[in-house]
């Protein structure tokens, strides 16, 4: 009767989907009054329920570093986790592979890491493996981790590894980058941090998504791949200039996409966090065109090309500074075609920058290139333009999709006052849907958010995702 209990109890085990997690002090819960219930893997067991198995596997002070001070390979743990036949195994650690300590042996964290990545994959359940980024450390002190360190030289390292081995990851650092509040020591999270941490796993693990089959071979035209932060991404040039389309691990329901119209790979973390939820990313540089006509039309073809491919129909836009002018006068043109408009201290009145004829500073060298973008001969002439986003509301509302705005309020090159306010009234005013987060201290740089969800949760909601 004994036997029959055990052998149908370990059935019952394992038929639950397994997760383990890999980890340091902050997976084990360090400083939790409960780890047992409080730390990121028990919330996370919480949250999914009971047909999944979530297991701990955390060691205070681990590095990935087979030299390091207390390397992760040498704990009963790592051993636990190789008899414990996973399905999802998701890695975190790094974060003391910062120390001062380890630093000399930096050089072999790359091929350890990748050890540690073929190890887990070779296991008789071949299971599906996730790296996470670490937390941002608020301090180059605490417990000798050096958060500058781990920004500039770990993070970099993990993107590369997750390229390398065709492998998802998650972003964590920016996720925390403005909650310090919930690390009291600076380097571990409260049950709180915890929690949100469980959160972003669950909802990672609840994605509609499908296999990745890369389009490189649908461009029909020379491409280079090199790394997006760990993303695949495509280069290529588009009627004579530089395109990119950024491919995510697997691919969200609908292929869903968001158009970056200029400074690619600027403050990224929007970009990336769509890229983890299943979305493309994409480019077709037409600088310095303004928006114009000759704009529009080689967008329209580079969007043409994209709905061959399978991608959405409708896209989301993303504008900062004058990329604000290329975004909202393509949605001008096509209105049915854009899912959301999100634009990061946007240029939105040409007169405004560069034309400097506000309270704004203005560039007299893009100025130059305006006039000859849109056949001005004399500053006179040039005064009666309205082509400007702030001249096309009615053309914009009629696309009834949402817009955000992101803006410093003291922004010193592209004024507000002259841009987003009066642009937001007057899309009031027509009936559209519009929204403003302002940055109280905020200039014209740094654009986005450290932490970009309140602009990913916007995007989400606009697309149904």
């Amino acid at each position: 009767m004994l036997a029959l209990w055990l052998s149908s109890s370990q059935i019952y085990a394992q038929s639950k989907f397994r997760i383990v997690c890999v980890g340091n002090s902050i997976t084990y819960g360090s400083g939790l009054k409960d780890r047992l219930s409080e730390s990121y893997p028990a919330r996370l067991q919480a949250l999914l329920g009971s047909k999944y198995e979530v297991l701990n596997f955390g060691v205070s002070g681990a590095t990935m570093l087979k030299k390091g001070n207390k390397p992760y390979w040498n704990t009963p743990e790592y051993q636990q986790v190789m008899n414990a036949a996973p399905d999802l195994v998701f890695i975190k650690l790094g974060t003391n592979d910062s120390k001062q300590i380890n630093r000399a042996e930096m050089p072999g964290f790359e091929a350890d890491y990748k050890e540690m990545i073929q190890a887990f994959k070779g296991l008789s359940t071949k299971p599906r493996v996730v790296l996470l980024l670490p937390i941002k450390a608020f301090s180059d002190e605490k417990f000798g981790i050096s958060g500058t360190y781990l920004k500039a030289s770990m993070i970099p390292v993990i993107q590369k590894i997750a390229y390398d081995e065709q492998l998802e990851i998650l972003d964590l650092y920016s996720l925390f980058a403005d909650k310090e509040a919930l690390l009291a020591d600076k380097i571990h999270p409260n049950a709180t941090g915890d929690n949100f941490i469980a959160l972003r796993l669950e909802a990672f693990l609840k994605q509609q998504t499908k296999p990745l089959k890369s389009l490189a071979a649908k461009l029909k035209t020379p491409v280079q791949v090199d790394s997006f932060y760990g993303y695949e991404s495509l280069k290529f040039s588009f009627q004579g200039h530089e395109a990119r389309i950024v491919q995510p691990k697997k691919v969200a329901k609908g292929m869903p996409w968001i158009w970056r119209a200029r400074f690619w790979g600027h403050e990224p973390q929007t970009d990336i966090a769509l890229l983890e939820r299943g979305f493309y990313l994409v480019y077709c540089d037409v600088a310095e065109l303004f928006g114009n006509a000759e704009s529009i039309r080689i967008w329209n073809d580079f969007y043409a090309s994209l709905q061959k491919m399978g991608f959405a129909k409708k896209a989301v836009l993303e504008g900062m500074s004058r990329g604000g002018v290329y975004v909202y006068n393509w949605a001008a043109a096509n209105p049915e075609k854009v899912a959301c408009v999100y634009a990061d201290n946007p240029v939105l009145d040409l007169k405004s920058w560069p034309g400097g004829k506000g309270q704004g500073p203005g560039s007299k060298e893009s100025w130059a290139t305006f006039l000859k973008d849109y056949g001005y001969q004399t500053e006179t002439d040039a005064m009666t333009f309205k082509g400007s986003p702030i001249d096309q509301i009615e053309a914009i509302v009629k696309g009834k999709y949402p817009m955000l705005h992101v803006c410093g309020d003291i922004d010193e090159v592209v004024p507000m006052s002259e841009n987003s306010l009066p642009f937001a009234e007057k899309i009031k005013l027509a009936g559209g849907n519009i929204q403003i987060i302002h940055k109280p201290e905020g200039k014209h740089h740094p654009h986005s958010l450290p932490n970009p969800q309140p602009i990913v949760d916007f995007i989400l909601k606009a697309t149904g995702h």
